[in-house]
């Protein structure tokens, strides 16, 4: 009895640290593809189909033990949008690292949430209500100031970062619909063996550049990165709710302006700091107006 209270109250600590550990790893990530790209001049489709291939390379035993049962599905349409949404939104972001520097992209990519919001009320009629209302107006407006549109040195590229998140808010939304009828270890199978053809196609298209020196290595490592940091994030929600490990997710902030800066010298702008302080805020409502709608519906199940 002991034993298994003390193994229930570690596994909140073990949510917290494998849910940072998975924002440090994508860091890292972002980093190598930034060095990769804007530095070392590899083509933003060569960098992102190396990284997932790679990735997948770890990945492969991982999907070969699972075996055929893992590839069964009633919703490959599903799954294909589900990968199209993916890749397009992997390509916009590595396009964007390779224009901007890393601390703007990884604030303006936290605007993805709001994205899921809109796209939630508009294709499956989710009440939204006027508090997630307020939060996606406050998050946008958070963006639109560190992006500052008005600025003549403004430029559209900047923009990558925020098609990024709109793309994988559709990502979300698809494995939203997908989870309702699939396992998780179809929906995950699906999408590695997915996302690397088309990759594939799109750096074929653009030369097909096989990376070599420096540049490959960064890609080695962003690959087994990215394995690991996906782990992580399983990790994190299979050890508590949501609600508790989301706060922590925001983490990923300060650590990619860490290794922006460590790596590159790149420093956060004056208008960078009230846009990120909103957009993080605004998140934070969303989540709390979360905990609030399940507190309400679990009350109402024990009434029914």
């Amino acid at each position: 009895m002991i034993a298994a209270l003390s193994k229930s109250s570690q596994r909140p600590l073990q949510a917290a640290l494998a849910m940072i550990g998975a924002g440090a790893s994508f860091a890292l990530v972002n980093g190598a593809l930034q060095a990769a790209t804007m530095q070392l001049g590899v083509s933003s489709t060569s960098a992102a189909f190396w990284q997932y291939a790679l990735g997948l390379l770890v990945a492969l035993p991982w999907v070969l033990r699972r075996g055929p049962s893992s590839l069964k599905t009633r919703q490959i349409g599903w799954h294909l949008l589900r990968a199209v949404l993916a890749v397009i939104g992997i390509q916009m972001w590595v396009a964007g690292l390779a224009r901007v520097e890393i601390w703007q992209a990884i604030a303006l990519v936290m605007t993805s949430p709001f994205f899921v919001i809109i796209g939630a009320k508009l294709f499956f009629g989710e009440r939204v209500g006027a508090v997630r209302w307020l939060a996606t107006v406050a998050g946008f407006s958070g963006g639109m100031v560190i992006l500052e549109p008005w600025n003549e040195g403004f430029a559209w590229g900047a923009m990558l970062p925020v098609a990024a998140a709109a793309f994988w808010a559709g990502t979300s939304l698809v494995t939203k619909k997908l989870s309702e009828t699939e396992n998780a270890d179809s929906i995950t199978v699906y999408l590695l063996l997915l996302l690397t053809p088309v990759n594939a196609l799109l750096a074929l298209g653009e030369g097909g550049i096989v990376p070599s020196g420096e540049a490959f290595w960064l890609l080695v490592g962003a690959g087994v990165l990215t394995v690991i940091a996906n782990y992580l994030l399983t990790l994190a929600y299979q050890k508590a709710d949501a609600a508790f490990v989301q706060p922590f997710d925001h983490l990923k902030l300060p650590l990619n302006i860490a290794v922006g800066f460590l790596a590159f010298g790149f420093a956060p702008s004056g208008a960078f700091w009230p846009g990120a302080l909103v957009i993080v805020g605004a998140s934070l409502l969303v989540m709390l107006d979360e905990q609030k709608r399940a507190a309400r519906q679990s009350a109402a199940a024990g009434k029914a």
